[in-house]
């Protein structure tokens, strides 16, 4: 009922209101949910997921030490600011992934920047990482870990650089975030696969990505205190022997996982990347070649073009630990990511 409900308020009005207006307000609407336990409660038993930790298809999957209960969830670029958690979490995504998260705020790219590819099925942004700064993230971020259901939610910080930073200092700020973020978070994300950040992507050849992975996981230990699982995000745009050659440093280096993949520019729409429904042929190649060349206890995780079940299969099939999705989130509404882990739970 609630999924077809969303599904006729979008095909008949939101998809007509303007794309980042409506994330803004859909966001803050379920981080006001999720302040309440009653509101947390109610989400769960109605459209969210009661996972249990080990459920996640006959496998336990586990980030560090902690286990993930489902196979789902949320990918960067949703929660820029770690505003909404819990209510992400109460509506049935299994972990969420926050960010992506700069030193120093910045406003992002100048609007429009935001479209949705209705015929598609897919999203383009340009939205070149609008957030608040790591200290804002750090703080907020701090404050879920004080409860109990803050401390329960497995949580991973998607970090960047700054626009202004220059490629000589790009690992600083890599350093930098992880360093404020790793003693609140079960992850960290290196992401130098943005299109929207001038210069980023050239931050995914080895011999430029290495001290960034490197400053990242000195970062973690100055922050925490301890070993951080550090994964790297790459784009589908990469040739296949760049791809293998990310995979070959995440394994030498001893990464926890790579993220594969982020949005692709692979199309003729305008400036920014393409994520959802046309990203996921070329996803699903880039997760079968990262996956041959990883060990076995290196987590991988999927995503580009979720939208059911069977298309998280097809992930899983391929190599994928884990899955998450974005896109599909806009799409579907509020009770997809439950309906997705309560399905994937079967298999």
């Amino acid at each position: 009922m609630i999924r077809s409900t969303y599904s006729w308020l979008f095909r008949t009005f939101i998809h007509k209101s303007d794309p980042e207006l409506a994330h803004h307000y859909g966001l803050g609407a379920i981080a006001r949910a999720g302040r309440f336990f009653a509101t947390r409660r109610a989400m769960r038993a109605t459209v969210g997921y009661l996972g249990r930790p080990g459920a996640t298809g006959g496998r336990v999957v586990r980030i560090g030490e902690r286990v993930v209960p489902g196979r789902l969830g949320l990918a960067a670029g949703m929660d820029k600011d770690a505003q909404a958690v819990l209510g992400l979490t109460a509506l049935g995504f299994a972990f969420v992934e926050v960010g992506t998260i700069t030193p120093q705020p910045q406003p992002g790219n100048e609007a429009p920047r935001l479209w949705r590819l209705m015929q598609q099925r897919g999203l383009r942004n340009r939205m070149g990482f609008n957030n608040e700064g790591v200290e804002a993230a750090a703080a907020r971020l701090r404050d879920l870990r004080r409860s109990y259901e803050g401390r329960c939610a497995i949580v991973g910080a998607n970090i960047g650089k700054n626009k202004t930073t220059s490629e000589a200092d790009a690992a600083e700020d890599y350093r930098v975030c992880a360093r404020y973020l790793s003693p609140w978070v079960d992850f960290v994300v290196v992401n130098v696969s943005s299109p929207n950040t001038p210069g980023l992507r050239d931050l995914q050849s080895v011999e430029h990505l290495r001290p960034i992975i490197e400053a990242a996981r000195r970062g973690c230990h100055e922050g925490a205190g301890r070993e951080v699982p550090l994964f790297v995000k790459i784009a589908p745009d990469l040739a296949d022997s760049d791809v293998i050659a990310v995979a070959q440093l995440a394994k030498e280096l001893h990464l926890a996982g790579v993220v594969a993949t982020n949005t692709t520019i692979a199309h003729d729409l305008g400036d920014g990347g393409v994520s959802g429904a046309p990203l996921k042929e070329r996803a699903l190649d880039v997760v079968r070649l990262v996956a041959m060349h990883l060990d076995d206890h290196q987590i991988l995780i999927g995503t580009g073009g979720i939208f059911s079940p069977d298309d998280a299969l097809d992930f899983l099939s391929a190599g994928a630990d884990l899955v998450e999705a974005f896109t599909a989130f806009v799409y579907e509404g509020p009770s997809w990511p439950g309906m997705m882990n309560r399905a994937l739970a079967r298999f």
